[in-house]
C-alpha cells in the first residue's frame, strides 16, 4: 500500500470524493496513511505511533480518559513530540496542523493556520524542503485535499526568500499537472497579494506559467486548453495575457492563438500557410471542438467523439442527453469516472440488458490489465459497487433496476482489484469488534460496516503474507479462520458470528504476547467507544516492544 500522511492524526473517510462526514482524533508519531474512497491506506515508518481513526462522529468521546497519553507531552527528548515536519505534512494532507481531521470541513486555507509552514520556511534550507515535500504530496497522491498543497506553493513563490521562491516556480508545472491546479495556485497567490503587500505578476511567475504552457506536448495542451477552460475566476486566456507568454513551437503558437483570439481568426491565418505535421493534426483537433460545440447532429457528434477522442466536458448540453453520444463515450471513459456514473447510465437506458454496449462495458470492469492500468483500489470498486446495487442515487433520484451483468462483473473486479494493493511486507494483526450494530450503513454510503470491516480485513489477508484476524468475543480475542480465497460475504459471516464484547484496546496485544506473536501493526477495527480499556493500550503497547523488541504501531479505526 503506497501512501502517507501527517503525523498520527485520527483521520476519518469521506475524503475528498467519499460521503461519510466524520472528525477524528490520534495519539502518536509520524504515519504514513492516506484516505481513498472512504478506505484508510496505511502503510507505516520505523516510529512509534498510537492512532485513532473513525467513521462516525459519536464513536469516542473527545475528551482522554485518565489512562491515555497525550498527543504531546513536551521535553527535548520527548519521544512523541510533534514536531513542525509533522505539523506540515498535517497541513498538506488535510488543511490543519491539528490533530483532529473533520472531512466535510471545507473552510478555505490561509495563512492564519499553517504556523509550521511559515517556521519551516524561515530555516536556512526550509524552502527548498518544503517545496519538496508538497511536489511528493502531489505526485504521490499522499494529499486528502489538494487545497492546502497549492495554497502552500503560492505561500512559498511570494516568500522573501530568493531561493525558495525559485525552488516553488520550478516546481510550478510538476505539480499542477491540470489547468485547475494552475488556476488554484493564480487564485491563491491573487488572495496572499494584499495581506503580503506584494504583487504576483512578476518575472518569476510569468516565465513559469509560459513555461507551463510551453513545455506540454501540442496535442495534451489542445485537449487541456478546451477540456478545462477556466476555474477559480482565472481563465487560459487570463493566464496567457498576464504572463506574457511566447510560444516555443508553431503549435503551441496556433493554440495560444485559438485561446486568445478564438478559432475565426484561426482558420483565416493558418488557410494558405503550409504547416508542419504538428500544426496540422493540431488544427484537425481543434476543428473537430469547434464542429462538436455547434453541432446537434447526433450522427457527426458521435464520428468525431470516435475519431478525436472527445470527452464530455468538450460537448454540448444538449448532446449528452443521446443515449449514442454517451455509448461513444463510455468506450474511452476512464474507469475511475466509468464507476461513477454507472446508475445514471443504467437509469437512462444508455445500458441495458444484454446490449453490446453493456457486454462491451462489463468486459472493460472484469479487464485485469485495464484495472492495474487505472489503479483503482478494492475499496472504490465494493463503494461502486453498493451504490449501484441500492438502485437510486444519494437523494432517492435517479432510480434503475440494477443490471445483474454489471454487478457480476463489479464483483469480478472487486476481487481482481487486490493486486493494485502494494504489499508492505509488516506483520499485521487486525482486531474487529464483531458487535450487532456492525449492520448499519457506513453514513453517506451504502456499504454496511460489517462489510467495510470485511472488506477492509480482507485487504490485508490478501496482500499481507503475515496477517492473523483475531475477533472480539465476550471481554476476549479469538483467533478468527479467514483464507484469500474466501468472499466478501463469507468473511464478513465469520466476523459477525462470534458474541460482541466490549472492545479493549489492550487486549490483542495481550493475546499476542501470551502466543508468542510477532507484529509490527496492530490495527482494531470497532464501533464501540474506544475509551473502555480496563488498562491502557499505550502502557501494554510499550510492554511488548520491551519484550519483543520489535517496534509495533497501534491503530484504532473507529467504524
Amino acid at each position: 500500500m503506497n501512501c502517507s500522511a501527517p503525523a498520527c492524526t485520527q483521520l476519518s473517510p469521506n475524503s475528498h470524493r467519499g460521503a461519510a462526514p466524520k472528525t477524528c482524533r490520534s495519539i502518536g508519531r509520524p504515519c504514513r496513511t492516506i484516505l481513498r474512497h472512504n478506505f484508510i491506506l496505511l502503510h507505516f515508518p520505523r516510529d512509534s505511533i498510537f492512532v485513532y481513526l473513525c467513521l462516525r462522529p459519536s464513536c469516542f468521546s473527545m475528551e482522554a480518559p485518565a489512562n491515555s497519553t497525550n498527543n504531546h507531552t513536551g521535553g527535548a527528548d520527548d519521544p512523541w513530540e510533534i514536531t513542525d515536519k509533522i505539523r506540515l505534512r498535517r497541513f498538506l494532507c488535510y488543511g490543519s496542523e491539528g490533530d483532529i481531521f473533520t472531512a466535510k470541513d471545507d473552510s478555505h486555507v490561509s495563512v492564519d493556520n499553517a504556523e509550521a509552514l511559515l517556521s519551516l520556511l524561515q530555516e536556512e534550507e526550509g524552502g527548498a524542503e518544503v517545496v519538496e515535500e508538497i511536489r511528493r504530496f502531489v505526485q504521490e497522491g499522499l494529499a486528502v485535499r489538494l487545497g492546502p498543497t497549492f495554497f502552500a506553493l503560492a505561500l512559498c513563490s511570494q516568500h522573501s526568500k530568493l531561493n525558495t521562491r525559485k525552488a516553488a516556480f520550478k516546481a510550478l508545472k510538476d505539480i499542477c499537472s491540470d489547468p485547475a491546479h494552475l488556476f488554484a495556485v493564480i487564485q491563491y497567490k491573487k488572495e496572499l497579494r494584499e495581506r503580503m503587500e506584494c504583487g504576483i505578476w512578476g518575472r518569476a511567475l510569468r516565465k513559469a506559467v509560459s513555461d507551463w504552457y510551453n513545455k506540454q506536448d501540442a496535442m495534451a495542451l489542445a485537449a487541456t486548453v478546451t477540456r478545462c477552460r477556466q476555474r477559480e475566476g482565472w481563465s487560459h486566456k487570463d493566464l496567457l495575457r498576464l504572463s506574457h507568454t511566447k510560444p516555443s513551437t508553431e503549435a503551441v503558437a496556433l493554440i495560444s492563438k485559438y485561446v486568445t483570439k478564438g478559432w475565426t481568426e484561426v482558420q483565416a491565418y493558418y488557410a494558405d500557410k503550409e504547416n508542419s505535421d504538428e500544426v496540422v493534426k493540431v488544427l484537425s483537433y481543434l476543428e473537430a471542438v469547434e464542429k462538436v460545440k455547434h453541432s446537434c447532429d447526433e450522427t457527426v457528434v458521435i464520428n468525431l467523439i470516435e475519431e478525436h477522442k472527445l470527452e464530455m466536458e468538450q460537448l454540448l448540453t444538449e448532446n449528452l442527453k443521446s443515449k449514442q453520444v454517451w455509448r461513444s463515450l463510455l468506450k474511452d471513459m476512464p474507469l475511475h469516472s466509468v464507476l461513477k456514473i454507472l446508475g445514471r447510465m443504467t437509469a437512462n437506458k444508455v445500458l441495458e440488458p444484454g446490449s453490446s454496449a453493456t457486454q462491451s462495458l462489463c468486459e472493460r470492469i472484469r479487464d485485469e490489465a485495464a484495472l492495474k492500468k487505472a489503479k483503482i483500489h478494492p475499496f472504490s470498486i465494493l463503494l461502486a459497487t453498493e451504490n449501484y446495487k441500492r438502485g437510486h442515487g444519494y437523494m432517492g433520484k435517479p432510480k434503475w433496476e440494477p443490471n445483474k451483468s454489471i454487478l457480476k462483473a463489479l464483483e469480478s473486479a472487486f476481487y481482481c482489484s487486490f493486486m493494485n494493493v502494494e504489499p508492505v511486507g509488516k506483520r499485521f494483526l487486525v482486531a474487529v469488534d464483531v458487535s450487532t450494530s456492525l449492520s448499519t450503513v457506513v453514513p453517506g454510503t451504502a456499504i454496511t460496516t460489517a462489510d467495510a470491516a470485511a472488506a477492509i480485513t480482507m485487504i490485508f489477508t490478501n496482500t499481507e503474507a503475515d496477517t492473523h484476524v483475531l475477533v472480539f468475543s465476550e471481554r476476549a480475542v479469538v483467533p478468527c479462520p479467514l483464507s484469500p480465497q474466501m468472499t466478501l460475504a463469507e468473511v464478513t459471516a465469520e466476523l459477525v458470528k462470534n458474541p460482541s464484547g466490549n472492545t479493549d484496546g489492550s487486549l490483542p496485544i495481550t493475546w499476542a504476547t501470551e502466543n508468542g506473536k510477532g507484529v509490527d501493526v496492530f490495527i482494531i477495527l470497532t464501533n464501540n467507544p474506544l475509551w473502555t480499556c480496563t488498562t491502557s493500550p499505550v502502557e501494554s503497547l510499550k510492554k511488548y516492544r520491551q519484550k519483543t523488541g520489535a517496534s509495533s504501531k497501534l491503530v484504532f479505526c473507529g467504524l
